[in-house]
């Protein structure tokens, strides 16, 4: 049996007019603020800059009419960030949403699984060995 990590699976991305998107990317970010209570821990324990963390955030608060996550400037305790109860829900929905999504093309996702070949070499391996 393949490892979770070899496993085929859907990404789910969901595009808002005129050009923002709610997926994987900026739902982890919420799970990590929630998790540190801080914006730029969660940004580097995703690999990205304090800045970038932020943008997202500022992004995803202004997508929604209520906002995701709350900052705190400075002061003793250095700041920080929380996840607002409509950014818990939005986590959850997007979650719940990902799990339909599986299940609903689980059959066709079975077949690619067993029609792939295992030990194919993917193009980014190919191009990046050169």
């Amino acid at each position: 049996m393949p490892d979770e990590d070899n496993k085929l699976h859907p990404i789910l991305r969901i595009d808002f007019p005129p050009g923002e998107r709610l997926g994987r990317g900026k739902i982890m970010l919420l799970e990590l603020i929630r998790e540190t209570g801080s914006i730029s821990a969660a940004g580097r324990a995703m690999d990205m800059s304090y800045r970038r963390a932020w943008l997202l955030v500022d992004a995803l608060n202004r997508m929604f009419k209520e906002p995701s996550v709350e900052s705190q400037r400075g002061g003793k305790q250095g700041g920080g960030a929380a996840v607002t109860a409509f950014g818990e829900m939005l986590i959850q929905r997007f979650r719940a949403m990902e799990a339909k999504a599986c299940a609903a093309i689980k059959d066709d996702l079975d077949w690619l699984e067993a029609v792939r070949d295992p030990n194919a070499v993917s193009v980014t391996e190919t191009v990046s060995d050169k």
